[in-house]
C-alpha cells in the first residue's frame, strides 16, 4: 500500500534479518524468532541506490556491520556504514540487499536497486509504486 505526503511516495515495507531467515529455514530457529520490522511509511527514493536504515532499526534487526562505503550526498562525499543483508518485502515482492546506515530521525529509504529487483516503478502521476509497465505489471527480473 502506498500513500503520498506532499508528493512523496511512501510504502509499507517489511524488513527481515536475512541470516535469521536462513537459520529458520534449516531449523535452527523458529519462524517467530526471525527478527523483522514493519515500516508503515518507508520513503521511496529513486535517487538513492539501496536501502537505508537508522541505527535503532539496525539494532532491532541485529545486523552486523560489514564495513564502510564512500557515498555522494547533497552535502558532498561521506562514508556510510554498510551492514549484512536483509530481505525487504513490499506488496508481496521481495529483494535481498545490504543496507546502509543513515542518522536517527531519517526515514527508511527504499532506493533504486531494491525497487528494480522487485520490479516496482514509481507512477509519478499518481505518486505510487506500480508493477513495471514494460513487463505488464508482472514481476520479471531482467538479466541483461
Amino acid at each position: 500500500m502506498e500513500t503520498t505526503d506532499m508528493g512523496r511516495v511512501l510504502t509499507e515495507a517489511t524488513i527481515y534479518n536475512l541470516h535469521d531467515l536462513f537459520e529458520a529455514r534449516v531449523g535452527r530457529m523458529t519462524p517467530d524468532q526471525v527478527r523483522k520490522i514493519v515500516v508503515p511509511n518507508a520513503l521511496v527514493d529513486t535517487g538513492g541506490a539501496t536501502l537505508a536504515l537508522t541505527p535503532s532499526l539496525i539494532q532491532t534487526l541485529g545486523l552486523t556491520k560489514r564495513g564502510e562505503k564512500r557515498t555522494i550526498t547533497a552535502g558532498g562525499l561521506a562514508n556510510v556504514n554498510l551492514y549484512d543483508a536483509v530481505r525487504v518485502e513490499i506488496m508481496g515482492r521481495d529483494a535481498s540487499v545490504d543496507p546502509i546506515e543513515v542518522p536517527e530521525g531519517n526515514p527508511v529509504l527504499i532506493g533504486q536497486i531494491p525497487l528494480e529487483m522487485m520490479d516496482w516503478v514509481v507512477d509519478m502521476r499518481d505518486h505510487k509504486l506500480i508493477g513495471n509497465p514494460a513487463h505488464g505489471g508482472e514481476h520479471v527480473l531482467e538479466l541483461y
